[in-house]
């Protein structure tokens, strides 16, 4: 009798393992993930294995905390976080976690982002895109289809969520930076074939922040810079944050916003000394994290905010 309940406890502990991995990654109740692909994802599926939090004990603490590591997704999804007492039409991001493309940071640099969004007034759309090995592009371009699918459902259910198409920005961390960076210079032409009306509509981001980019220079061919990423007089105003010792290496901020420069796009760039690679917007003694007020102090200069009092 012993043996057998402790095999149904066993059986039980299993399928409760299988249904968290097939579940994946959920956000807070009263938050709903809405599938971006009704009939799947476009082109071949990198990831075979179900969608689970990859997170061990051994991973580094950011300010004390540890991060939510999303891999093998395969269904990409979008989950709105409509800001409380704010002006209707609100102004809205789209927020890309990083991740090296291999996984997804979805807290650091994606729900907590969100609550900070919703702070301000502004209405966050959290994308998971789909991981691992879905960018950069052009090596992949499954993670810039998402992107690129999700700015349009965005705009297209502008009304329903109470959201100001016409301010509709991106924001993304490392490989997200890097996301951002791509849709603010490929939105012009949809990188799969049409699905609904949202593809009619434009996926061209309205404003952009790009915080400790990646993958905007190259280091194998002395930083220059990223020529698939081009941009023009039309690509959006955009945001950089990046530090000085960032392993990551601080060139992929200051080439990219020399290019922006050059293509007479207005660009804020602020790059600090301390504070490395990955930190999200977690406040530590640091002066970088601090960056999200001077984010918030951009988006009034720019006309995304009201004009402050």
């Amino acid at each position: 009798m012993r043996s057998l309940v402790l095999v149904c406890f066993s059986l039980a502990l299993s399928s409760m393992s299988i249904a968290a991995q097939q579940a994946g990654w959920q956000p807070a109740p009263g938050h709903t993930q809405i599938p971006i692909w009704p009939n799947g994802a476009p082109g071949a599926r990198p990831v075979t294995a179900p969608e689970v939090d990859t997170t061990t004990p051994q991973d580094k603490l950011i300010a004390g905390k540890a991060i939510a590591r999303i891999g093998n997704v395969a269904n990409p999804t979008i989950t709105l976080y409509p800001p409380k007492n704010a002006a209707v039409p609100a102004p809205a991001v789209v927020v890309f976690p990083g991740g090296a493309y291999r996984i997804l940071a979805i807290d650091l640099e994606g729900t907590e982002v969100c609550d900070w969004l919703n702070s301000a007034g502004i209405a966050c759309v959290l994308l998971k895109y789909r991981v691992p090995d879905t960018g950069p592009y052009p090596k992949s371009s499954a993670a810039l289809q998402d992107a690129q699918r999700a700015l349009g459902l965005v705009r297209q259910h502008a009304t329903d969520w109470g959201i100001d198409p016409g301010k509709v920005g991106v924001l993304g961390f490392s490989a997200g930076a890097h996301l951002a960076a791509a849709l603010s210079t490929h939105y012009e032409k949809r990188l799969y074939d049409h699905v609904d009306a949202a593809d009619l509509l434009s996926c061209r981001p309205d404003f952009a922040v790009i915080v400790y980019p990646g993958y905007l220079a190259l280091a194998e061919k002395g930083m220059i810079p990223n020529p698939d990423i081009q941009p023009t007089v039309q690509t959006p105003p955009t945001f950089i944050v990046q530090t000085e010792d960032d392993p990551v290496h601080v060139e992929n901020a200051t080439t990219y916003f020399l290019a922006l420069k050059n293509a007479k796009v207005p660009a804020e760039l602020h790059i600090y000394a301390e504070g490395g690679h990955g930190y999200g917007l977690r406040r530590t003694e640091l002066p970088v994290t601090a960056w999200p007020d001077s984010v918030i102090a951009w988006l009034h200069t720019i006309h995304v905010l009201p004009p402050r009092s």
